[in-house]
């Protein structure tokens, strides 16, 4: 398998770490020590995960093995032969000699260098272990034990931590046929029923009843995209595209030239206001014209692509697409992404990286960044790389008043409760209210699932006091279950009334 990273970038990548933490080294002593000291050890370490993976060496491995060097040191060249058999004979695991006088520094000094050296250790090792693009449990459990046996000796000597630790097991590539889990995004999205076991497959392996159906026609997840309420631009929008990709495949058939076209997209607007809801339908879509081999939804924001350690971030991410791949990546509040004017700053590692993964896995993978109008502006110019794959917007308009009536009648009608004259009312009331005072902060259908829940909450707070509830009365929401904290604000106060 031919591995994301070069063999350049994994220099960088191990140079800058490396660098980054011996400028945090006061004492000059420990920090020759250390820069005289790594490069064995790294060394070492790429040589024990290897040996924890099932898979054969390969030339890349050595091309990794032979990146690991500082500026101004020797630079390794190891043959195949020479490569495998170290990794066979690995001893195991020996902490760096210079580890029990950073210890001592932070006995005395009170900092935590030690600490943070663990987390570089583990670092390091989760990057040689990507080599295949994969990091294996058993390649995370390596480097978990390798962690442990550091943090043993800092505890001993009674070294207290800063922050949580880095979790190897937190970057575990899951098994291709992993099902990928989404959350749904406002009311116009049901969430789908969980998956039962059924019969076996043809290895003996429960299916669910989901995957036992079949896959839905492109006839019919058009007409669930016209189901969603408002949204009239977007859905002509999207119904214009699928003509445009299905127009280009009926072109390729007959031998005629297809000129290049990006279908990354831009989905601009509120919170709120169905964005999810519509990459997920999106990506269905485009696997059912053919466009996408599997057709998923993997929805991250800027917290599920950048760590907080130089090399960290491109491993996150790549394992992100990894799972992405065959289907849609969704990446909300992009922006966050390149909003730091910092050049260092860990987010722009992770657009690099993406875009070097749009760009290898151009025809089994789209990119789909959402976030409010006018800082996704500022996030495409921000890179050439971006303005060049991104060039189809969506727009999402806030949902008006009567829409959001709408949504929450939807919401009651699907959950079984009901509405009276009044309560319909009161909702047409609250909601129109909502809508025309409405600031930046407003959520759109976000609003309208936190008034149904504390709608739903106040009834049954009512409905609990009835000695025997009838069926009417457990499905009722009144005025004052929608109304709630509104018609306490109205209610004249304790001293208003006595005056």
């Amino acid at each position: 398998m031919k591995g994301s990273m070069t063999a350049a970038a994994v220099h960088k990548q191990y140079v800058d770490s490396v660098s980054a933490f011996r400028a945090q080294i006061a004492d000059p002593t420990l920090r020759l020590r250390f820069g005289q000291e790594a490069d064995i050890f790294f060394r070492a370490c790429a040589l024990g995960v290897w040996q924890k993976d099932s898979g054969a060496l390969t030339p890349r491995h050595v091309e990794y093995y032979d990146a690991v060097y500082q500026p101004g040191a020797p630079v390794p060249s190891i043959l195949f032969w020479e490569l495998s058999t170290a990794v066979t004979e690995y001893p195991g695991f020996r902490p760096l000699d210079c580890f029990a006088r950073m210890r001592a520094c932070d006995r005395v000094s009170g900092t935590h260098l030690a600490r943070r050296f663990i987390d570089l250790t583990g670092l390091m090792i989760l990057l040689f272990a990507a080599v295949d693009d994969c990091v294996s449990r058993e390649e995370a459990v390596f480097a978990q034990s390798c962690m442990d046996a550091l943090s043993a000796l800092c505890d001993r000597d009674g070294i207290g931590t800063e922050k949580a630790p880095l979790a190897p097991m937190d970057f575990v590539t899951p098994r291709p046929d992993a099902p990928v889990p989404s959350v749904p995004e406002g009311p116009a999205a049901s969430a789908p029923e969980a998956g039962k076991t059924g019969e076996a497959d043809a290895e003996g392996e429960p299916v669910s009843e989901e995957a036992a159906q079949p896959e839905p026609t492109l006839e019919e997840l058009l007409a669930e995209l016209d189901g969603l309420c408002g949204l009239d631009k977007v859905k002509a929008d999207v119904k214009s595209l699928i003509n445009l990709v299905k127009v280009r495949k009926l072109r390729e058939e007959n031998g005629l030239p297809v000129p290049p076209m990006s279908l990354h997209l831009v989905f601009l607007g509120s919170p709120g206001t169905g964005k999810t809801t519509v990459a997920r339908l999106l990506a269905k879509i485009y696997k059912a014209v053919g466009v996408l081999s599997k057709g998923q939804l993997v929805e991250v924001d800027r917290s599920g692509l950048v760590a907080g350690f130089v090399g960290q971030t491109a491993i996150k991410t790549n394992e992100v697409v990894q799972k992405a791949l065959g289907g849609v990546l969704f990446i909300d509040e992009a922006y966050a992404l390149a909003s730091s004017e910092n050049a260092n700053d860990f987010g722009h590692e992770a657009i690099e990286v993406l875009l070097k993964n749009m760009e290898d896995h151009r025809k089994d993978l789209i990119v789909i960044v959402a976030g409010y109008t006018q800082e996704m502006g500022r996030f495409i110019h921000a890179n050439p790389g971006l303005e060049s794959r991104f060039n189809k917007y969506f727009y999402f308009d806030d949902y008006t008043g009567d829409q959001l009536v709408m949504i929450f009648r939807s919401m009651c009608a699907k959950n079984g409760y009901t509405l009276d004259k009044e309560a319909g009312r009161c909702a047409e009331e609250v909601f129109r209210t909502l809508y025309e005072e409405r600031d930046e902060n407003f959520g759109n259908a976000r609003e309208v699932r936190n008034l149904f829940e504390k709608a739903v909450a106040r009834q049954a707070d009512r409905v609990a006091q009835l000695e025997a509830p009838t069926k009417e009365d457990l499905m009722a929401l009144s005025a004052a279950d929608i109304r709630g904290e509104e018609e306490k604000e109205k209610e004249p106060s304790t001293s208003e009334t006595d005056a």
